[in-house]
């Protein structure tokens, strides 16, 4: 049926709904809640390896495995797998951040003669652009991709402490400590000039500029073993090991600690999707549009008198 509409209606862009994906580490799956945190799909792949860094780049979803002989899996956001090995023969990789058409993985480095790990560089498409894009790191964790810096968590061998170094897309070193003195760092997650980093040990999710400056070392505190975390416009949201996702301001308020919950023991990362807004709204718009029209007929009826 056409809808006419009257000059001067005004056209209101239906409300768009954020989703919240998440690699439930040991699990194997990836669960989809909504921003408000409904259960869109709790399951919505399963049977993957240990499922640990998650990104999100238009309808694809890019899944690292956690083992000896990891892996990228690439699946779409309604659940379908596109390639469950669009890469292979990766080495305990945790973090995965994606731009453009280049995806890069964090190597944790397990197994290869101690904890030295690397970063390597890939395809969407799944070709190795370089496998050791950046070499010589100490257990890397999270990864974020801002422009053409890289920004990289990691631990010594002690597992005390914690840095994140920064890297340029093509492999060069900007600042390897850009910020240092963290308690094992695991995701971090860049918004504008702003660094959000998960500190595992302490509970914590630590602020810092893009330039190395802390705005706020304890930004929120009391976490039960914070992993994964996401950014959303003023919105933080975090997993943590108790099996809840959190959602707090970037301001450091609680929103709701326990946005989701019931998810099971370790869940690593997460990924949030906040669509454009939807067209417009044809109950907003057929609402307006019969109001002027009672107007104009209320003027019309006045004039004849």
């Amino acid at each position: 049926m056409a809808l006419a509409l009257s000059a001067g209606a005004v056209l209101m862009p239906a409300t768009a709904r954020g989703q919240i994906y998440v690699a439930e580490g040991d699990s194997g799956k990836i669960g989809e809640y909504t921003t408000s945190g409904a259960t869109v799909n709790a399951s919505l792949v399963s049977g993957l390896g240990s499922a640990e860094g998650i990104a999100v780049s238009g309808s694809d979803l890019f899944v690292v495995n956690w083992t000896e002989s990891g892996w990228i899996g690439e699946y779409t956001t309604s659940g379908a797998t596109v390639n469950a090995s669009l890469v292979s023969g990766l080495l305990y990789p945790v973090g995965i951040a994606v731009s453009g058409s280049d995806l890069f993985v964090a190597n944790s480095g397990y197994g290869a003669g101690g904890v030295i790990g690397w970063i390597g560089k890939y395809t969407t498409s799944g070709a190795t652009v370089s496998a050791s894009l950046i070499s010589g790191l100490n257990e890397p964790y999270g990864i974020a991709v801002s422009g053409s810096d890289l920004f990289v968590t990691s631990w010594p061998p002690s597992g005390i402490g914690g840095t994140i170094g920064d890297y340029t897309t093509s492999g060069a070193t900007v600042t390897a400590d850009l910020v240092s003195g963290l308690n094992q760092p695991w995701t971090v997650a860049v918004s504008g000039s702003d660094l959000f980093v998960t500190n595992a040990e302490s509970g914590t999710i630590g602020e810092y500029t893009t330039s190395g400056a802390t705005v706020n070392a304890d930004l929120v505190s009391g976490l039960n073993h914070p992993y994964g975390i996401a950014v959303s416009g003023s919105d933080l949201f975090v997993a943590n090991m108790n099996g809840t996702i959190g959602e707090y301001t970037t301001s450091g308020a609680t929103v709701n600690a326990a946005l989701v919950s019931g998810l099971d023991y370790y869940p690593s990362g997460i990924a949030v999707v906040v669509p454009e807004p939807a067209s417009f709204s044809l109950v907003a718009i057929a609402g307006v549009g019969l109001l002027d029209r009672r107007r104009q007929r209320a003027s019309l009826r006045i004039s004849a008198s």
